[in-house]
């Protein structure tokens, strides 16, 4: 590889890590081609791009990035995949249920949203984490709960003002 092609693919991968929040740096090694093909499929559906990098590479895309990846480029040792997604914790998902036929891939490390995380330790944690549209519909539902009891106990009492009334002085007790 030349050295232009090197900054070539050095501007690629800081393009990617400036447009993305959620990076999952993990290790594919040992996959056989089928296998691979299987991770590849599962990260399509699960709308997560997957690329494989050399670790100087991406090191050198990390200090011309913006961001504060931590002890991140600590971890680029051996081979190294990165996992592209929108939401946090789908690429984690797709490493625990892979993991159920093999024992790869291995979380080495992940960046979510200015956060960075280390080992494999952590996988189960991050496949916890909520998206961000999970929790605002988690809002939006505690928000309602009010107003659906309030427009029970109004239909509860029979629609009359006395039933409304008698049903709300109850609820009210």
């Amino acid at each position: 590889m030349t050295r232009e092609e090197k900054s070539q693919v050095i501007e690629e991968l800081t393009a990617q890590l400036a447009d993305n929040a959620n990076i999952y740096l993990t290790d594919i090694s040992g996959l056989n081609a089928g296998t691979t093909s299987d991770l590849r499929r599962a990260c399509f559906k699960s709308d997560i791009q997957l690329a494989v990098v050399k670790n100087t590479l991406l090191e050198k895309a990390m200090e011309a990035s913006d961001r504060d990846f931590g002890d991140l480029p600590s971890i680029l040792k051996g081979n190294t995949s990165v996992m592209y997604s929108e939401t946090g914790n789908a690429p984690a998902k797709v490493i625990k249920a892979f993991r159920k036929k093999s024992e790869k891939p291995l979380l080495k490390g992940a960046f979510i949203e200015e956060a960075v995380y280390l080992g494999d330790e952590n996988l189960d944690m991050l496949v916890d984490i909520k998206s961000k549209e999970e929790l605002i519909g988690e809002i939006v539902g505690l928000l309602q709960s009010p107003a659906k009891n309030v427009i029970s106990a109004l239909k509860s009492g029979g629609g009359t003002i006395a039933g409304i009334i008698k049903t709300l002085s109850e609820k009210s007790e």
